[in-house]
């Protein structure tokens, strides 16, 4: 019974963490970004970055996930950008993208350079359509959905790496061109 007590003290102080990191993060949100915040959409999105702020943020690795950030933010810092990647757009709109698997910080900047918030960042692998083929000790890897494309991730061989790189830049290339052919 003891430990039960103990356990549920933990969750109570883990719980009171979460909601005074939440009410630190409003305290950092200039008295205007509130005002402006009092749409229904901005408010849910105002209370989910406060969760995100206190537990961190999962996004899947060749996705994107978009998330509303204070107005007063200009700059945003990566840990490790070869693991995730953000950009800020107009109206304090943050696009994160998760380049591989791997754990970074987020660290976001007001227009003096002054840190307003950080975040962990977690890129997960995709698991549902991601297919990976050995050979002897070359790894191949395959997006299955439906059909298999080569696809890129750390840690296959060099030749089939270069190669899907290669497809990429040139599909990339042909997409930016309106589609006319790369030259």
């Amino acid at each position: 019974m003891k430990t039960m007590v103990r356990l549920t003290d933990s969750i109570s102080l883990c719980a009171r963490s979460a909601v005074m990191a939440a009410a630190a993060l409003m305290m950092l949100i200039p008295a205007g970004t509130a005002r402006a915040a009092e749409t229904p959409l901005a408010g849910a999105i105002s209370a989910d970055l406060a969760g995100v702020v206190a537990q961190g943020m999962t996004v899947t690795m060749d996705q994107a996930r978009v998330i509303r950030l204070p107005a007063s933010v200009s700059t945003l810092v990566i840990g490790n950008p070869l693991i995730a990647d953000a950009s800020v757009q107009r109206g304090g709109l943050m696009v994160l993208t998760g380049k591989s698997v791997g754990s970074t910080n987020l660290i976001a900047l007001d227009g003096r350079g002054e840190p307003v918030l950080t975040i962990q960042i977690r890129v997960r692998v995709q698991n549902d359509s991601v297919v990976q083929v050995y050979r002897g000790v070359d790894r191949e890897t395959y997006s299955c959905s439906p059909t298999c494309e080569r696809t890129i991730a750390v840690g296959d061989s060099k030749a089939f790496f270069e190669t899907a790189l290669g497809n990429a830049r040139t599909r990339d290339g042909a997409a930016s061109a309106g589609g006319a052919a790369p030259r």
